[in-house]
């Protein structure tokens, strides 16, 4: 195994996709000279040359249609947005065109595109860079929504998501690029789209989180054992949407208290979602009503201390392992 970050387990993923397929290539907004904002494309411009690995004006809706018309017509493109906050400019094209070609065409076009890019809070980048847009995205038909949480399914997820013939809508986090983790290092590592993962197991509550709640549920878990010997489950979806209910059920129906834990607002979010889909298939086995960590209510405040108060936390994640054990 390799220990990598997850910024360069993407930067693998892509290098070797690059390498293995020559329709793949990247762009958007300083992914070549500059290396990438967050320096996921580090070194791939110089490798693989201009017609691979393209830098763009600042205009995310004109590079998002370049992106669609050139998956269109038979090629692998990489759409990098600086931050998911971007993608909003340019969700029409995410939206109406890659999301609905292959249904409106019949079946005629698939549209092959993966958009990629940081999603959620960073580090004190207040109100308009701190949005989480997976339930926005997933409430789509056509687009698959993936969220890694490790450097493993950093890489082994977004080489299945390029290769996919369908528009792949893959969010990073900001915070966790510099986190590391074991990577396999077999030639052709791949993970499939819509299978979860059990990071943790346990036999008295399952905590379902994805992307930065992962970490934070392992902490949580941790330490409620140690307080209260009480075992905790953690599931990571990994892909949004299709979600692998299945997993988060079995796991519910071996624990019966779920908490969910996600960094997006609670209103309409994924973890509403997946609450109900727990509550129509296994309702009987919950032993205490679900409950939920979100990001509060109002819109991200830049002080350090305020934008902490607002995220969810490890604290958070045990006071309410607490609350479905009625501990």
């Amino acid at each position: 195994m390799a220990l990598l970050t997850i910024r360069d387990a993407l930067n693998e993923a892509l290098r070797e996709e690059l390498k293995r397929d020559e329709n793949v290539f990247i762009i958007g907004e300083e992914v070549a000279e500059y290396d990438g904002a967050y320096k996921v494309t580090r070194g791939l411009w110089k490798e693989f040359g201009s017609k691979r690995v393209v830098d763009t004006p600042i205009t995310e809706l004109g590079f998002a249609a370049v992106g669609v018309g050139a998956a269109m017509a038979g090629l692998r493109p990489v759409v990098e947005f600086m931050t998911w906050n971007f993608s909003v400019l340019a969700s029409d094209q995410i939206i109406n065109h890659a999301a609905k070609m292959l249904y409106m065409s019949g079946g005629q076009f698939n549209v092959p595109i993966v958009f990629r890019g940081p999603n959620g809070s960073a580090f004190q980048v207040s109100s308009q860079h701190s949005h989480a847009l997976e339930a926005m995205y997933s409430n789509f038909p056509g687009l698959k929504v993936v969220m890694p949480s490790t450097a493993a399914d950093a890489k082994g997820l977004l080489k299945s998501a390029i290769r996919d013939n369908n528009p792949v809508i893959f969010m990073e986090q900001e915070r966790m690029y510099g986190m590391k983790g074991e990577v396999p290092e077999e030639a052709d590592f791949t993970i499939p789209l819509g299978v979860a993962d059990v990071k943790r197991e346990g036999t008295d509550c399952t905590i379902v989180a994805r992307s930065m709640t992962v970490p934070l549920a392992l902490q949580a878990a941790e330490k409620i054992k140690e307080e209260f010997d009480v075992s905790c489950e953690v599931v990571d979806p990994r892909t949004i949407k299709p979600l692998d209910i299945d997993t988060i059920v079995g796991s519910v129906k071996k624990t019966n208290r779920l908490v969910i834990a996600e960094e997006s607002h609670s209103f309409a979010s994924v973890g509403a979602e997946i609450a109900y889909q727990v509550m129509d298939t296994a309702f009987d086995h919950l032993d205490a009503p679900v409950k939920r960590i979100s990001t509060v209510e109002a819109p991200m405040p830049y002080a350090k201390n305020l934008e902490a108060a607002a995220l969810p936390s490890v604290e958070k994640i045990v006071e309410a392992v607490k609350e479905v054990c009625y501990l």
